[in-house]
This record gives structure tokens, sequence and C-alpha cells, in this order.
């Protein structure tokens, strides 16, 4: 937040967000350094104070300290989506094949979690396209098999079983 916003003074947002219970991380960026106004952001319900000008490096070292000390809203709620030892959580986009840990394109993430939506279900070429790229899909051309082959390397990288299958 930046204290000096148009409208609506930071700080006030701020409690507002506080006194509606909602723990989001809040870290404000201003032109005010004075430690009076670093002690009125804190105590306004900020979980860190920055003041400008300040390096690149260290927004973001700031910003992750404040993601680490986060936690997802509820463990035992989690939203994670299993097939065999596959495991894909869409609330934080992480993928796990076991103990392994697997990166995925944006387009890779939605493919793949449309699959493990419909577990052993055979979709059709135009269903899959439609969902995953959306009114825009390739008409031709071969991009649903390229990030199928795709997800299949990643998915079976240290030799493991093969999950996705093609129907002809």
């Amino acid at each position: 937040l930046d204290v000096m916003m148009p409208r609506l003074d930071g700080l006030e947002v701020c409690r507002q967000l506080r006194g509606t219970g909602d723990d989001l991380p809040i870290l404000v960026l201003t032109a005010r350094d004075s430690v009076s106004e670093r002690v009125a952001g804190l105590d306004a319900g900020a979980d860190d104070y920055l003041p400008k000008p300040f390096a690149l490096e260290e927004l973001l070292a700031r910003m992750r300290a404040l993601l680490r000390r986060t936690k997802p809203e509820d463990a035992a709620e989690s939203m994670a989506m299993r097939f065999s030892d596959l495991t894909l959580d869409p609330v934080t986009r992480e993928v796990n094949r076991g103990q392994r840990r697997i990166s995925l394109t944006r387009t890779e993430f939605a493919l793949l979690e449309m699959l493990i939506a419909n577990p052993r279900r055979v979709l059709t070429r135009s269903r899959i396209l439609e969902e995953v790229w959306g009114f825009d899909f390739p008409t031709s051309g071969n991009a649903l098999e390229v990030y199928v082959g795709y997800l299949r390397r990643k998915t079976e990288a240290d030799g493991e079983p093969r999950l996705i299958h093609t129907v002809r």
C-alpha cells in the first residue's frame, strides 16, 4: 500500500482491512520516512514499512519474507487434486509427482488440471481445446499434441509410469 493514495489514505485502507479480519500481508511503500510515520503504519496493521527510495532487491526480499510467514487459509481444506502419485494444487499452483516438484507453464497447468479433474475419462479433442485454450483455440495444427508431449516428458521424467494416455 502507498500511504498517499488518492481519495483514501493507505493507512486507512490498512485499518479497514484489519478491521474486517483480513490477514493478508501488507507492505507499506511511501515517501514518508520519519520514525513516527513508520510506527503509525505498523500500528495501523501493516506487516512491514519500506520508505522510498528503496532498492528493488530489498523490496523483493521483504515480499518473500512476508509470504513465508503466511499460511494457506486452512491446510486441512487443501484443494489438492490427486491421480496416482501425481498431486496438483490449484490454489498454490504446485504440482508434484511423488516427492518431485514439477514446474509447469500456465497452459500445461490448465491442461493437467483438466485431465486430473476427469480421471480415467476419454475427453474429446474439441472439449480439451475449448476448455484449455478458450474460444480462440487453434482449429488446425498440433498444439494439443505438443502440450500433451510436454506434460508426458515432465510427469515421466524419472522413468515413472505413464499417466496420460491418448485414445484415437
